[in-house]
């Protein structure tokens, strides 16, 4: 699906090595989008974007997805207070992900069951164990 926002990259050398944000929505007008703790480095969630709320991410520093659940634009954290202020955006080599760099308002949390980060089960055993993320910090 091309985006109504964002060009489209002329050639595999502008998409790759280009200045120009192109990026490359799938047949649903998506990409994929990887929150990241900013200080931490902590993956918090996996979401999508579409042109509109990738657009906004960057003109607002505030994440936005699309909720493929709700079919519709999802401004993190207005309900709940989670708000993602953004540090910075990265996007891969073919242009059809990206991460966000973020710093959680609110509770500091970003999934909607609770935890800090949406990857709060490890598999463990044959099955899954609910553990949130253990940071090791150097007292160097």
């Amino acid at each position: 699906m091309t985006s109504q926002i964002f060009p489209a990259a002329p050639d595999k050398q502008a998409l790759e090595r280009g200045v120009a944000l192109a990026p490359r929505f799938d047949a649903n007008g998506l990409v994929a989008a990887v929150a990241q703790h900013a200080d931490t480095g902590e993956i918090l969630m996996l979401a999508w974007m579409n042109d509109e709320a990738l657009k906004l991410t960057l003109d607002t520093g505030v994440a936005h997805y699309f909720s493929r659940s709700r079919n519709g634009l999802w401004k993190k954290g207005e309900t709940s207070g989670q708000l993602q202020i953004v540090t910075q955006v990265r996007i891969d080599c073919d242009q059809d992900a990206v991460v966000i760099k973020v710093r959680p308002q609110g509770d500091g949390g970003a999934c909607h069951v609770g935890f800090r980060s949406c990857f709060y089960r490890v598999w463990e055993n044959g099955q899954l164990v609910e553990r949130e993320e253990e940071h090791v910090h150097d007292h160097a």
